[in-house]
Formats: C-alpha cells, structure tokens, sequence
C-alpha cells in the first residue's frame, strides 16, 4: 500500500472506510446471521416432530441465551483489552457452522440442547461486530450506526428464514442446518478480509476493575434493562412458539417462511428508520414507547386470531414495532460510552439482555406445558406492556415533560 494511502487508513476510521471495505463486512455480518437463523423459524416444530414437551423445549429454546449471559460480558472485556475484535468474528462463524452441524447428530434430546448452547457461543460474538463497526464511524453517529447494522442483522435473518421453510418442505428437516454450515463457513472464509480499525493513538487498555464505571452508566442501565424485556418478547413470539402457533391454525412448513418474511421486512425497514429519522424526530423515548405498546397489542391478539392470514398481519406490525425499539436501544447503549471501552459496555449489554431470551422462552415453555400454547402469548404480551409503562415513566423523568 503505498505510503499516502496507508496515512489516510490511519486517519480513517474515526470518518470513513473505504466502500470496499465497508462492502466486505456487511456481507459477512449477513452471512454471520444466515448461519444461525436458516434454522430458526423450524425449531420449534422440528423439536415438536420428534416428541420433545414443551418443557423440554422451552429449555432447548433458553439455552440459547443462557450461554450468552455466561459469556458474552468476558468476550467484550478480553476484546478491549486486546484491542482487536476480528478473533469474535472468527469464533463466531466457527461456533455457527459446529453448531448447526450438531442439529444433525441423531439420539438424545441432549444434542439439540449443546447444538443451541453452541449457538449462543457463537450469538456472543456479536459484540465484535457491533463495535468494529461502529469504530467505522465517528463517535457522534453511533446511534446511526447501530441503525444501518441492525438493518444488515435483519437482512441475513431474513434471507435465513426466507429459504427454511422451503427447504424443510422439499428436502427435509436436515437440509436447514446443512444450509446454515454452508453460510457459516463462507463466513469464516469471508471474515479473513473484514478491515480491523486500528486502535485508537493513546489508547489505554480496559482493565477490570475499569467495568464497574462502565456498568454504572444511567443510560446503559435503562436501554439493558428495556432490552432484556425485548428480547422476552421477541423469543417467546417469533423466535419461539408464534411458529408453533401457525402449525395448529393449518399453515405448512413453507408457510413458516411466509410468516417469516411478513415479520422481518417491516423489521428490516424501521431498523434502518428507526435511528436516523424517527428518533431525531420523535425523541428515542416516545419511539421505544410506541414500539411495546404496539408489540404488546399484537403479541396479546395471538391466541384471538382466527387463521393463519390473520396470524401473518399481527407479526407484520409486530416486525415493524420491535424494529421500531431494538435498534434505537443497541445505539443508546454505547453513545454514551468512550470508543476504548465499548466492547465491555457492548458485551455487559448484550449479556444482560441474554436474560430475555433465556427466562422468556423457558418460562413460557412451562407455562404452555401446563396451560397451553396461549399461555405463552399472554406472558410475552404483559412483558410488553411493562417495557411500556418503563419506556413512559423514564421519558417523564428524562425530560420533565410527557411531550
């Protein structure tokens, strides 16, 4: 490279990266995501097909986030006092490809658990990616960073999901996890060229007894703690039973990539909308409020609907509230935190909203084993309300108005 080059690479990434590099690591964070959720939008049937209970299920489905509660805090601290996050990419595609291959192993209810629990591994990585990017871009617009890689998340989710349900129908439960390795390896290839941003002149390394002013962060707290309730909801519904539900009202395993696509695009829309107009516009409080509210309507309406078409409007809107607020609180987790110690603030994040998709798919396993599925849906529809009233009491005491 030559030298004039190489000196405005240095001064990038407080600006800009380069459009190739900033090519190359949007396709590798669609891959990361097509290789964890080719899969998802069958799991819970596919477990229903092989005699599982709903206990067991919910248990399966919670492994998911428990394994990011243990892990995901360790992985941000070690990535800042390491100063790099290309090795999470690495392990996250690698943890992906194992564990969609472990899906495959016949036998015990125990290889679904570990092939999910390895998911979770791989799902913790995710504070890699989210920080590099946002050291693409200047510190102020970490919100609209946020914005654009949720966008980027919701794609691969939803080019995954798109392609499930087809392939189960026409080639059989094994052929989704097949799918989701073939990603995951292409992603690792992929993840070899993504630009590491250099770490910042004068920098001074994350220390652990550092984390405690980080985790003391007003904002931090708040945005955690509106996102554990998210992330209930969202595990409990889409990435839960809702496709389950679908099953008893007489959709087909294709039909699961229909009610897929009808949650993710209007997902995928407000994602890229939600940082950069709405919230400039509306105020991030009155956004993340209106997002539950709306959410708590359709995930209560669930057990009313009276067939599938009806199903498939509830989590359209459903898609386009969670988009509204998911984004907005991935951006406010970190605007607030220096650039140096943002992988711990990321990771302390992303573990404690962990806790949302481990308790809300366990506990609502065991409430449908014991109540039925509906059971579920109340649950995830009374989280939703009360992320509302917190969304609205600390609106009115961040700004002293409800306006």
């Amino acid at each position: 490279m030559p030298a004039t080059e190489s000196r405005l690479e240095q001064n990038r990434p407080q600006n800009a990266v380069s459009r190739r590099r900033l090519s190359i690591f949007c396709a590798a964070t669609i891959l990361y995501w097509v290789s964890m959720y080719t899969y998802v939008p069958v799991l819970s049937p596919y477990l229903e097909d092989k005699s599982y209970s709903f206990g067991v299920i919910g248990v399966i489905l919670g492994s998911y986030g428990f394994m990011q509660i243990l892990i995901r805090l360790p992985l941000g601290i070690y990535s800042d006092k390491l100063g790099k996050r290309k090795p999470l990419l690495f392990l996250g595609f690698a943890a992906a490809t194992v564990s969609c291959l472990m899906f495959l192993i016949p036998g015990h209810w125990l290889w679904p658990l570990f092939a999910r629990s390895v998911a979770g591994v791989s799902a913790s990585a995710w504070v890699g990616f989210t920080v590099l990017f946002a050291a693409y871009y200047p510190p102020e617009q970490a919100t609209r960073a946020m914005g654009t890689i949720s966008f980027l998340t919701v794609t691969g989710q939803l080019t995954g999901m798109a392609i499930s349900g087809f392939l189960a129908d026409g080639l059989g439960w094994p052929s989704v996890f097949i799918a989701g390795a073939v990603a995951g390896t292409a992603g690792l290839g992929l993840a070899f060229a993504v630009y590491e941003a250099p770490a910042q002149q004068g920098r001074v390394p994350m220390r652990v007894k550092d984390l405690g002013s980080v985790i003391q962060n007003p904002m931090l707290l708040k945005v955690s703690t509106l996102s554990i309730l998210a992330h209930s909801i969202l595990f409990i519904t889409m990435f839960g039973f809702t496709p389950s539900q679908a099953l008893v009202l007489g959709a087909s395993k294709s039909g699961l990539t229909f009610l897929s696509v009808c949650f993710m695009i209007p997902h995928a829309v407000t994602a890229i909308l939600s940082g950069k107009v709405f919230a400039p516009r509306f105020g991030p409080w009155n956004i993340a409020l209106a997002g539950f509210a709306l959410s708590a309507v359709c995930t209560l309406a669930i057990p009313f609907v009276p067939n599938f078409a009806a199903l498939c409007v509830t989590q359209a809107v459903n898609g386009f509230a969670q988009g509204l607020h998911l984004p907005l609180l991935l951006g406010l987790a970190i605007q607030e935190i220096e650039p140096a110690k943002r992988a711990t603030a990321m990771g302390f994040y992303q573990a404690v909203y962990a806790l949302g998709m481990f308790a809300g798919p366990f506990i609502a396993g065991w409430l449908n084993e014991g109540y039925g599925l509906d059971a579920g849906f109340y649950l995830g529809g009374t989280i939703a309300l009360f992320a509302a009233a917190l969304a609205f009491w600390w609106k009115k005491s961040s700004s002293g108005r409800l306006s």
